[in-house]
């Protein structure tokens, strides 16, 4: 009897024993898969730390001839553009708000190709183009050759969003804005002395020129201004826009690469979003933007061998002048050019802001994003 109670005692300890084991170390399976959930949590949070990037151009061009004070002046004014993006981002806005905003403050500034400071056409009076691309969902808005519109690019924002279509030109586009609400400006809200001389320069030199049936596609002096900027947002998603008045003493009505969707902007989370600047009949002609983002989704090379294929190997075959901004949803960037400059700012979540480009042997400047 008492060897049956010692067993009995025996049994009972060790199963106290092995439940209490159980509860003080992990058993296979699921502790050990709650151990490892807890630690991926842990991963996550590192991982999902906020991560974006804002990429903007003010022209790809001869810098040379450029004043150091003008210069400075557009320098100051893209840091500024950045740093409008720049808060949209940080803030967990969308790609698309933020190349917005970038955009529309070099449009107001009247330093650059775009807005404010669009070239004139042989009428002496600017026409100007802008296109925006969503690279979720491939909705896109573009406008060309409107002359009373202050923020082309914020019009072109409104024909993606409000309209079926994807472009408006000329009066049926300021039609279109009146519509919504968008106040038409006179033409002489764009009058600026430094590109009504440069128009009175380049009409001369036709005049000088008569047996030229048209203008040269490119001004003599190969400076340009074209605008545009390329986004990643925190959720991953890529947005691109380009704003531009195109060239000097283009005949009206001439439409340039800036608002056609894939010729000088495009975007696509499946491979890159770009925004080009140069000569936009070759542009045009070889899809440039479309052709870069084709490449890093079926080629499978990284968007930095895309665009300078594109740029420096297909448009200097056909001594085509210009440059791309380009983003892929890793965050690398590509700024190829084939001028001997093109201003460009970037920055990521870390806030600093890298400004380079007008001269190839210019240090880029970095500054803060904050104000």
């Amino acid at each position: 009897m008492k060897v049956i109670r010692l067993c009995s005692l025996f049994v009972v300890v060790a199963i106290v024993a092995a439940v209490a084991s159980n509860y003080s170390r992990p058993a296979d399976g699921a502790d050990i898969r709650g151990l490892h959930t807890r630690a991926n949590r842990q991963g996550d949070a590192r991982q999902t730390a906020p991560s974006f990037v804002l990429v903007a151009h003010g022209g790809a061009g001869d810098y040379s001839k450029m004043s150091q004070e003008q210069i400075d002046e557009r320098r100051t004014t893209m840091v500024r553009a950045i740093r409008a993006g720049y808060a949209i981002l940080s803030r967990g806005g969308t790609s698309v708000d933020a190349v917005e905003a970038t955009i529309s403050v070099m449009e107001d500034s009247g330093l650059f190709d775009a807005g404010r400071g669009g070239y004139y056409t042989r009428a002496g009076v600017p026409e100007l183009d802008a296109a925006i691309m969503d690279g979720r969902t491939l909705a896109a808005g573009s406008v060309a050759a409107v002359q009373h519109i202050a923020n082309p690019i914020h019009l072109a924002r409104l024909v993606m969003k409000k309209t079926p279509h994807v472009m408006l030109v000329g009066a049926g586009a300021e039609e279109f804005a009146k519509s919504q609400g968008i106040e038409l400006v006179s033409p002489y809200y764009f009058y600026n002395e430094r590109e009504w001389q440069r128009f009175k320069d380049a009409q001369q030199a036709a005049k000088n020129n008569a047996s030229a049936l048209y203008p040269p596609a490119w001004p003599n002096d190969h400076e340009h201004g074209t605008v545009g900027a390329v986004a990643l947002d925190q959720a991953g998603n890529l947005a691109a826009g380009t704003s531009t008045g195109g060239t000097v003493m283009k005949m009206s009505g001439r439409v340039g690469d800036s608002p056609i969707i894939g010729a000088g902007t495009y975007a696509n989370n499946k491979s890159c979003a770009v925004s080009g600047t140069g000569v936009g009949e070759y542009f045009m002609r070889n899809v440039v933007a479309a052709d870069i983002c084709e490449r890093v989704r079926y080629l499978h090379v990284s968007v930095e061998q895309a665009a300078n294929d594109v740029v420096m190997k297909e448009l200097v075959a056909q001594h085509a002048e210009g440059g791309v901004i380009a983003l892929d949803p890793q965050g690398n960037v590509a700024t190829p050019l084939n001028t001997t400059g093109m201003m460009t700012g970037a920055v990521r979540a870390d806030g600093k802001i890298s400004v380079k480009g007008w001269s190839t042997d210019a240090a880029p400047v970095v500054v803060s994003a904050a104000e």
